[in-house]
């Protein structure tokens, strides 16, 4: 009974440490390539200004869009615990502050987590037939957003955002790689 439950302790071990290696390579890789639209996972803002990680991915998706990868950015979040700002009104606004063109942003307000989000990128695509998107989050997240985009039947590549804290903290980028080791095998079990 013991070696049966060591050898099952091993290999769940063995298991999660090679989801953790999948979503470190996952993390490290762009594939920035033309797309219908680049979409910006929503994060934190603090009184109608991004936080430091929202605006990091804020700044790479403008990055895209200005080398023409894209003609429209959508910009997903939801209103946080706490606050009374929608985070993709924010970030729209930024972007639009930051001189990208109106017409080009468009704000998904619904979407409450990452699952939401991208349901609420699908609806918009409607009954387009083409839907590439250019997924932007912290490299951390790539893994899972693929997985939920494509049940979303999404045509998603990822395009992670270098320069966020998160990315530049290698004690806090590990809390979230290690992290994720959980979370995307329920991802890919569970969430249907």
């Amino acid at each position: 009974m013991f070696k049966a439950a060591a050898t099952a302790a091993v290999l769940l071990a063995a298991a999660w440490a090679a989801v953790v290696v999948a979503v470190e390579i996952h993390a490290r890789r762009s594939e920035a390539r033309s797309a219908d639209a680049v979409v910006v996972l929503g994060a934190a803002q603090y009184n109608g200004r991004p936080s430091p990680v929202f605006r990091a991915r804020l700044d790479h998706a403008a990055a895209l869009y200005q080398r023409g990868l894209a003609p429209i950015i959508l910009v997903t979040g939801g209103i946080g615990p706490g606050d009374t700002l929608n985070e993709a009104n924010v970030g729209r606004d930024y972007l639009a502050r930051r001189g990208l063109p109106a017409d080009a942003l468009v704000a998904l307000e619904a979407g409450a987590d990452t699952r939401a989000s991208l349901g609420q990128v699908r609806s918009w695509f409607g009954a387009r037939s083409s839907r590439r998107v250019l997924l932007v989050s912290d490299g951390f997240h790539m893994l899972r957003l693929r997985i939920l985009a494509r049940r979303e039947g999404l045509v998603a590549f990822s395009s992670p955002a270098t320069r966020s804290p998160i990315q530049r903290s290698s004690r806090r980028n590990l809390r979230y790689l290690l992290a994720e080791g959980y979370k995307v095998p329920i991802t890919w079990l569970f969430q249907h």
